[in-house]
C-alpha cells in the first residue's frame, strides 16, 4: 500500500514537473518604435496543445503582436495576453497558418502595454508534418 501511494505521489511531482517546464521564459530585446522584436519560441504536437510563453522585462511593452510559424502548418484555437498589471486579454482568433506562414498583425488592447505572459492554444495541421515551431514577434 505504502509503495503505492509512494508511486502515485512520484508520478505526480513528474507530471507537475512537465506542466512546469513547458512554460518558457523570454527576455525579448528593445528596439526602435514600430520595429519588430523577437520575444519566444514554442513548439505545437500534434494534438491539442497549450503553451505559455513568460515575457520578462525590461524590454516587454509592446502595441502589436504578429505569430509566424515554421516546420509545419498550425491552426490557432486561441490566444489570450496577461499584462502586468495582471489584466488578461482574450484575443478572438481561430485561423490556419501555413508552414512558413505568419498571422496578422495582432493590435493590443490600449496601445503600448506590458506583457507579462502570453498563452496559446493550437494543433498542427496534417499528422505527417512534423512539429510546428510558434514564434511570436512583438512591436514595440
Amino acid at each position: 500500500m505504502k509503495a503505492r501511494i509512494a508511486g502515485a505521489a512520484f508520478a505526480a511531482v513528474l507530471i507537475g514537473t512537465a506542466a512546469i517546464a513547458k512554460d518558457r521564459i523570454e527576455q525579448p530585446m528593445g528596439g526602435p518604435a514600430g520595429g519588430w522584436a523577437y520575444i519566444g519560441t514554442t513548439h505545437a504536437q500534434h494534438m491539442g496543445d497549450h503553451d505559455t510563453i513568460i515575457v520578462a522585462g525590461p524590454h516587454n511593452h509592446f502595441r502589436a503582436l504578429q505569430v509566424r510559424v515554421t516546420h509545419a502548418p498550425l491552426h490557432m484555437h486561441r490566444m489570450r495576453v496577461v499584462y502586468e498589471n495582471g489584466e488578461p486579454e482574450d484575443i478572438p482568433i481561430r485561423f490556419n497558418i501555413p508552414q512558413g506562414g505568419r498571422s496578422r498583425n495582432i493590435d493590443l488592447r490600449g496601445g503600448d502595454r506590458a506583457i507579462h505572459q502570453i498563452d496559446f492554444w493550437y494543433d498542427t495541421k496534417g499528422w505527417l508534418k512534423g512539429t510546428a515551431h510558434v514564434s511570436v514577434f512583438g512591436m514595440h
